[in-house]
């Protein structure tokens, strides 16, 4: 049995994530998400898709980087 790196739950079925030379160990993608997804500089979401990126942050969408004024935006679909 593992323990999951978030909540401390002991599960017999573990994931494990990489990212970027980081790896951890879950119980499920929900804690995973709470390490591993960036957060929306405007409204504070966990960015599950791709987003939409500037210079300096990252959005979970147009609408929030517009929002927060960005006029220059990197799709990475």
């Amino acid at each position: 049995m593992d323990t999951c790196f978030t909540c401390g739950n002991e599960y017999d079925k573990p994931l494990t994530v990489t990212q970027g030379g980081r790896t951890e160990t879950f119980d499920s993608i929900e804690c995973a998400i709470h390490v591993f997804a960036p957060t929306c500089a405007h409204c504070g979401c966990r960015i599950l898709g791709h987003g939409v990126e500037s210079a300096e942050a990252i959005y979970c969408c147009a609408h929030c980087a517009h929002v927060s004024g960005e006029t220059e935006l990197t799709d990475r679909a």
